[in-house]
């Protein structure tokens, strides 16, 4: 059993702990060694199973990973599309699909320009609605259109004037 120099025995003390000890001027003991390992073993933030050392589930691990990118605003817009047969009704999401969020409104394309008035009738109940289910959507308002209707004002062939309405008649 090899001795320090003081005649003390350091049979326990690991050799690259023994060695750092005497770098630093200190003499390496096998009771100081067996104080400090006892310490550690009693530190109950490294012991398994206890507050705070438990597995997390994965949808607590999605829902931190969202929250901390940013995207739960993206994905409430999100919900709100995937669920606005139950927010709007299910009669009138045969008729009516949402299209944009520009800015806190939600745009919503109807069928006929007859829905799109009736659902302007209706804007407080579905604005109530999706603003209750989905606050972290940030939806202030609504706007609903009718049809998209071919527009003879843009394209290649577009010229200054009256357009092509001379031609029909």
């Amino acid at each position: 059993m090899p001795e320090s120099d003081t005649g003390a025995p350091v049979a326990e003390v690991p050799e690259t702990v023994a060695t750092y000890l005497r770098l630093r001027g200190l003499e390496p003991s096998s009771t100081s060694w067996r104080r400090k390992k006892r310490r550690r073993r009693d530190d109950d933030e490294n012991q398994p199973f206890t507050t705070g050392r438990d597995p997390k589930g994965v949808a607590d691990v999605l829902a931190d990973l969202t929250r901390e990118s940013g995207w739960d605003r993206e994905l409430a817009r999100e919900d709100v599309v995937r669920a606005w047969a139950e927010v709007a009704g299910e009669g009138t999401a045969q008729h009516t699909r949402p299209v944009a969020f520009t800015e806190g409104a939600l745009t919503v394309q109807a069928d006929s320009t007859a829905w799109a008035k009736q659902l302007q009738l209706m804007r407080a109940h579905i604005l109530t609605e999706i603003v209750r289910r989905f606050p972290e959507a940030g939806v202030e308002t609504i706007r609903f259109v009718g049809p998209d209707v071919p527009s003879w004002k843009w394209g290649p062939r577009t010229i200054p004037g009256r357009g092509p309405r001379d031609t029909y008649g």
